[in-house]
């Protein structure tokens, strides 16, 4: 059996945007690897962008993505001009049948970028790639860089969602995570969006912060539901100092422990689903008719590197920076460093640092955790039809599974389901089917 004996309800747990998760990713994986996972796209096949602005007017102490705080724009013009170069070479290696069905901005704070900047960037992958005529583009959007010509400018570039980081409106807790940002200026963003025809409005929220309590975060959450978005994330904190140093400025006896946090998190979900959303996966809940709540009633929700998603694209070609690629075959990361990405792409190649190729097993592995982590189970037969033999031993797994930990998953007929009062823990459940965890010396943020 993989990791089972130590899987439950483990303190720490990874948070699977990808099986086998990144820090198991190597070497091995280069621009030649790549460039033959690009190549073997399908004809025709619609595919996600994900574009990464690792850029900040400011450091929030809490986040843990990979960006750099400037207060120059000078950085942010000479880093475009090196990723439009990075398109280029992205758009030359996939087949030219290839189409765009999704598009994500993330960072970093993409809305840091100058209207023009933003709308040229968008231009850019729309004259570069062939886009599907129902094609999203969401952008995340830092609300204390916003203004009207930003707002004119996201409209403008055709975006059709937006997701706002709040994580908590108490200035206590703002300015223990330096990042002060009042309910009207949030609001003001969100009514501005809505005035340009942005309608799908995603708000994320964070427990687990310095000074935070039941109380805070229930007042975040109203403040929140008050306008009506249509999805509301609710992340717990990840306190990895060890990875991000500027945690280090946070006061660590000012966190709540792992029991206020399960209160925090109780609390905040139960609010959200007595004002009419449905609860998405771990952490994610949707009005009844977004898109997303649509996907997970019909078993089409998927998790990648951005978390729950209704993308049904099989590839995602990550640009910037540290981002992340998805292929059939494997997973591939852009060097994080700017001047070793800057030098890849001047050579005319991709700036690929590290990734994974999956074997046989891992592509069960990867299926049965991300269907654990989105419908909170899956069908053997399901797992039998799509993978053969290759699914016997991981099916095996969760029968063994049941028999040990009955309160934690059962079994009726072919179907697996985690038990709702395990639900909550559903990552160390995850981690029960992980060939790989404990391998090597990767720490993960606390499971719940």
């Amino acid at each position: 059996m993989s990791a089972q004996a130590a899987f439950r309800f483990a303190d720490t747990a990874p948070r699977y945007t990808s099986y086998p998760t990144a820090p198991h990713f190597h070497e091995g994986v280069k621009d030649a690897t790549v460039r033959g996972w690009m190549a073997a796209v399908k004809d025709g096949e619609a595919v996600s962008l994900y574009i990464h602005i690792p850029f900040c007017d400011r450091l929030c102490w809490f986040c843990a993505c990979h960006t750099r705080h400037t207060l120059r724009y000078e950085p942010v013009a000479a880093y475009l001009e090196t990723l439009y170069r990075e398109i280029a070479l992205a758009a030359a290696s996939l087949p030219d049948s290839v189409q765009v069905g999704a598009v994500h901005l993330g960072g970093g704070s993409p809305t840091l970028l100058t209207p023009q900047d933003f709308r040229h960037l968008m231009d850019t992958l729309r004259a570069t790639f062939r886009f599907t005529a129902n094609a999203s583009v969401s952008v995340e959007i830092d609300p204390t860089d916003m203004d009207e010509a930003r707002l004119d400018a996201i409209a403008a570039a055709g975006v059709t969602r937006a997701s706002l980081g709040v994580q908590d409106f108490r200035i206590e807790v703002q300015k223990a995570i330096n990042r002060e940002q009042s309910f009207e200026d949030t609001k003001a963003v969100v009514e501005g969006l809505r005035a340009r025809g942005v309608s799908a409005i995603n708000l994320d929220l964070v427990y687990g912060l310095p000074h935070q309590s039941v109380a805070s975060i229930a007042d975040t959450v109203a403040l929140s539901l008050s306008l009506r978005p249509s999805r509301l994330a609710l992340f717990g904190y990840a306190h990895v100092p060890w990875f991000k140093k500027h945690q280090k400025l946070i006061d660590e006896a000012a966190l709540p422990d792992r029991e206020a946090r399960m209160a925090q998190s109780a609390r905040a979900a139960a609010l959200i689903r007595e004002a009419g959303y449905e609860a998405i996966g771990l952490d994610h809940f949707a009005l009844p008719d977004d898109s997303l709540a649509l996907a997970a009633r019909r078993g089409a929700l998927r998790r990648n590197f951005q978390g729950y998603t209704d993308d049904g694209c099989e590839t995602l070609i990550g640009l910037g920076p540290s981002s992340i690629s998805g292929f059939r075959e494997g997973y591939a990361q852009n060097a994080p460093a700017m001047g070793i990405y800057r030098r890849a792409i001047e050579k005319g190649m991709l700036p690929v640092a590290r990734g994974f190729e999956l074997s046989g097993e891992d592509r069960v592995r990867a299926w049965v955790i991300e269907r654990l982590m989105c419908d909170f189970g899956f069908s053997a037969d399901e797992a039998s039809g799509r993978f053969g033999e290759d699914a016997e031993a991981v099916v095996d797994e969760a029968r063994q599974m049941c028999d040990r930990f009955p309160d934690v998953l059962s079994r009726q007929g072919d179907s697996f389901t985690v038990q709702p009062q395990a639900r909550a823990h559903v990552r160390s459940v995850a981690a029960g089917f992980d060939s790989y965890i404990g391998r090597g010396t990767a720490r993960h943020s606390i499971a719940v």
